[in-house]
């Protein structure tokens, strides 16, 4: 009895002086969805919500984060994505708590939520945010079905060179099949490929979706960006169906995938609804 009081009182100690560093934004927005926000002593400087994440020590970026300003936190856990490998290793070697996840393909995002969700013991919140993915996800299958979408990143104002898509082994990738859809770029290459226009047209979208979430900030209006659009030879061009989802959470994979997921539903309905007319 007194050893099972004293591995309690230990486990609640320890819970009460988590000290937590995020090293991405999907971690960031994912610790805080599951509650332990207020346990986050250190972030990147791309972590930008909820707004509370401005206030929190930055260590440096997504790709660079200082090993001396992690230590100087005095960390109980860091979690990180697999990009900084050989940051985990050093701060393994010195004792540090490490927990690496894989945020690619979308089983990998619903995977590392239930794992962040366990090692913070916040594994109820980590279904409930999974089990919200998976209705949203349903939610878009068979609005319109076999038709090609090209999921495209930035703020291109010229279609003549680089041009970044989203290609196979991808979250994006995974939701346009989940809808019934296929994704326009049919490549070899993963991640985000760079197009020029050439090969653009080659992909003869049905459905454009431009990902653009800093185009206020650049002083762009839509009309900047779809009108490049508007004069290619490829299907979407010719029936207007160039769309613009302009907010921060359509870059990260996070709890908030569940917006991009509601985004990408509305933008199928409006599809079909251009198809009836």
């Amino acid at each position: 009895m007194k050893t099972a009081l004293l591995l309690i009182a230990i486990t609640v100690h320890m819970l009460a002086n988590e000290r937590i560093v995020a090293l991405s934004p999907s971690v960031n927005e994912i610790v805080f969805a599951l509650g332990k926000g207020d346990k986050i002593v250190g972030n990147t400087t791309h972590c930008k919500y909820p707004e509370a994440s401005l206030g929190i020590t930055k260590v440096g970026g997504y790709f660079s984060p200082s090993l001396e300003k992690v230590l100087a936190l005095s960390p109980t856990i860091v979690i990180m994505q697999q990009n900084n490998y050989r940051l985990s290793q050093k701060l393994r070697q010195l004792g540090i708590e490490t927990k690496v996840v894989k945020i690619d393909k979308l089983s990998n995002i619903k995977s590392s939520i239930y794992e962040i969700g366990k090692v913070l013991n916040k594994e109820t919140e980590a279904r409930k945010i999974v089990k919200s993915i998976d209705r949203e996800l349903s939610n878009i299958k068979g609005i319109v079905e076999k038709k090609r979408i090209l999921i495209v990143m930035g703020h291109n104002t010229s279609l003549a060179s680089r041009i970044f898509v989203a290609g196979q082994n991808l979250y994006f990738d995974d939701i346009i099949n989940a809808s019934g859809n296929t994704n326009a770029l049919q490549s070899k290459r993963k991640g985000q490929p760079v197009l020029n226009m050439e090969n653009i047209i080659a992909t003869n979208p049905d459905i454009v979706i431009l990902l653009s979430h800093s185009m206020k900030e650049k002083g762009l209006s839509r009309a900047d960006l779809i009108n490049p659009w508007r004069e290619l030879p490829v299907n979407a061009g010719k029936t207007d169906s160039i769309y613009i989802i302009d907010k921060l959470y359509a870059g990260i994979p996070s709890d908030r995938l569940i917006l991009f997921l509601q985004d990408f539903k509305n933008i199928l309905y409006d599809y079909k609804k251009q198809l009836s007319r």
